[in-house]
């Protein structure tokens, strides 16, 4: 339990710091980073970070693919925490 606690922590502190430099990139025209890393990030771990990244900055809030799938994401990381606690 604790790992999977770790993990997410990481995950999210990792995909937090990737929207941030994605909507910096953004505002000066730079190369940016892709919508597809970025999910990847939130599904495996990151939502958490996304979710309040998203909020924070305002980047990707008017996205649907991006409104939809990080909440779906932390739900699904919630059920599998409870999973983990159940077993333990």
């Amino acid at each position: 339990m604790f790992f999977y606690i770790f993990y997410i922590c990481i995950f999210s502190v990792v995909t937090f710091y990737l929207f941030a430099n994605d909507k910096k990139r953004a505002r000066n025209q730079m190369i940016r980073i892709p919508e597809l890393i970025l999910l990847e990030m939130s599904a495996i771990g990151g939502a958490i970070g996304a979710y309040f990244a998203m909020h924070i900055y305002h980047h990707k809030t008017q996205k649907n693919k991006f409104r939809i799938s990080i909440p779906v994401f932390i739900i699904l990381h919630i059920i599998i925490f409870i999973i983990i606690v159940l077993k333990t």
